[in-house]
């Protein structure tokens, strides 16, 4: 028995210390963790200025900054989640802001007060550079945007709220903890007391993900009750701006009139002597001619009398085509888009124009936002005095977003989409110049970000006819007649394709192949139905005297069918 005792004890502390172990490493596994995640950390801060932000319900990578006690927002912020009608040129040292109806201009670094009732605050600096960045007051971008923010410490973070609707809440029914991630073991974010409201973001089996304090992390789902839903309150202090716009009450019928110098404008009675349905005509007058904002013009008060009497409104082209003329210069000055803006309205108001037409084309990426702030600015002179502003656009294929299509359609009467040049001078295979699936995805990406009654599609009177030998591709732009006289002449009949809904020939000689895709009545006529099955105010063409007459009892079909 002596023997068998220790053997006993033995036995008896082996248990006792596998228990004891089981009991630690179990103990270690549901056990609470008190470690406490590094904020600074989790909002991902590199300096005491550094402020984190949620938008919604999403932390960001952008951060804003703190200093003398305001907060402020880097333009790049602003641009992306805010308001993208802020404009800064560096230049001239200017902070814009467009209204319907005004510039609001703004030095940079320059000190804003704030009056409240009879007392005046103290001020604050609206907007200042921070190495290369410039970061705009929060509460001067708040003046001009519809959004809310809440602002916290410990770290320095902002809640921002841009669209408000039903969220589910909650209440905590015991003091307990906010976790990084769904775990006892995962660190602690805030400590949460009975009694304290959250927001449920997500439900999961044993724990939900929550918000409290712009602070988004886990809790477990038994520390909750009385989970409800409850609509956000909105600002209700913002009033959208609203920006009028000239719309016609007929579909606009609307041709380009290509005007190489002064005398050509006397060809007005013979380009639209064939005519019917036009109701709009638009002379390529005015060229950029330098880098300070000048232009040269061809305009002719009597061509606009002329055609008023013919029952013609007259938008006059304003273009970018000469060499010269650097268009980034020009439109990334304030003082410059002033001036050219300023000489446009004195140029229309002289010769009596219903409107003013740009075709600024082959704008480089860099140029983007000052075009788009160059039609806001213009936007707000035409809206003065009751003219139509109208856009020229390429078809949206490619990288050309930077034309900010959405803001013409904003800001402008009408948007016009140009339809053509699908294959073009120097393309390096022949085809057509608007294949139907062409011009039908054009209008559909154009609609993605202009309505419809805002939209004009133009159309090709001209056609080209292509010359393939030795690998070589050329072209010559021909208008229809020359196009039929050219196959004519070389004893080829043209034959319809479905595919790009137009009538197609080639034919080889001298070891050259000719290929014509052919603008004509049928194919015009396609493309009005796709228009029309859109419902946009118009149509466009390039450009008179390049289209058989009896194109235009197609066009009446589309303008009363």
């Amino acid at each position: 028995m002596k023997k068998v005792i220790p053997v006993l004890v033995a036995i008896v502390l082996i248990f006792v210390i596998i228990a004891a172990s089981l009991g630690m490493k179990l103990m270690e596994k549901y056990s609470y963790s008190e470690e406490r995640a590094d904020l600074e950390e989790y909002f991902n801060l590199q300096s005491e200025d550094e402020t984190g932000i949620v938008l919604q319900d999403e932390i960001l990578e952008d951060k804003a900054l703190f200093i003398d006690g305001i907060y402020y927002f880097a333009l790049d912020t602003v641009h992306q989640y805010l308001n993208e009608r802020f404009y800064e040129d560096k230049g001239e040292g200017l902070l814009l802001y467009t209204t319907p109806h005004d510039i609001i201009r703004t030095d940079i670094g320059s000190t804003v007060f704030v009056q409240d009732g009879a007392q005046q605050e103290a001020g604050y600096v609206i907007a200042r550079y921070e190495g290369e960045t410039l970061y705009i007051a929060a509460d001067y971008v708040k003046r001009f945007t519809n959004f809310s923010y809440d602002a916290f410490t410990q770290p320095n973070r902002l809640q921002i709220y841009t669209q408000w609707g039903e969220q589910t809440m909650a209440e905590i029914n015991r003091d307990t903890h906010i976790r990084y991630q769904g775990g006892v073991k995962s660190e602690i974010l805030a400590d949460v007391e009975k009694g304290r409201p959250v927001m449920v973001l997500e439900e999961m089996d044993t724990w939900v993900r929550v918000k409290s304090d712009a602070l988004i992390g886990y809790v477990e789902k038994k520390r909750l009750g009385n989970m409800h839903t409850e609509m956000m309150e909105p600002v209700t202090d913002y009033e959208e701006p609203v920006y009028t716009s000239i719309s016609k009450d007929y579909k606009i019928c609307m041709a380009w009139h290509q005007v190489m110098n002064a005398n050509a404008n006397a060809t007005l009675p013979d380009v639209v002597s064939g005519t019917h349905g036009l109701n709009t005509i638009s002379p390529t007058w005015f060229s950029l001619s330098d880098n300070d904002g000048n232009f040269t013009s061809i305009a002719s008060v009597d061509y606009v009398v002329q055609a008023h009497q013919m029952g013609l409104e007259v938008w006059g082209l304003v273009d970018n085509f000469n060499d010269a003329v650097d268009t980034y210069s020009v439109l990334s000055s304030t003082s410059k888009r002033a001036h050219l803006i300023e000489g446009l309205m004195q140029s229309a108001a002289t010769c009596g124009l219903d409107g003013i037409n740009i075709d600024f084309e082959q704008l480089t990426p860099e140029t983007g936002e000052h075009f788009v702030q160059f039609i806001r600015e213009l936007s707000i002179a035409c809206r003065a005095d009751g003219i139509v502003l109208s856009i020229d656009n390429y078809v949206p294929l490619g990288n050309t977003s930077y034309y900010g299509r959405a803001e013409q359609g904003a800001v402008a009467d009408y948007v016009i989409i140009m339809g053509y040049d699908e294959h073009w001078s120097g393309s390096p295979e022949a085809g057509s110049v608007a294949s139907i699936d062409f011009v039908e995805e054009g209008i559909q990406k154009t609609l993605e970000e202009v309505p419809a009654e805002k939209v004009i599609n133009a159309v090709p009177f001209y056609t080209r006819v292509w010359r393939t030998s030795g690998g070589e591709v050329a072209s010559d732009a021909v208008g229809m007649n020359a196009a039929e006289r050219f196959l004519a002449d070389h004893g080829v009949s043209a034959a319809w394709d479905e595919t790009t809904c137009q009538n197609y020939a080639e034919f080889e000689e001298d070891g050259c192949l000719y290929q014509v895709w052919l603008e004509d009545e049928q194919s015009i006529e396609v493309k009005l139905n796709i228009m029309a099955r859109y419902h946009l105010a118009g149509m466009g063409a390039w450009k008179l005297g390049f289209e058989r007459p009896a194109v235009w009892n197609v066009v009446d079909g589309f303008l009363y069918g």
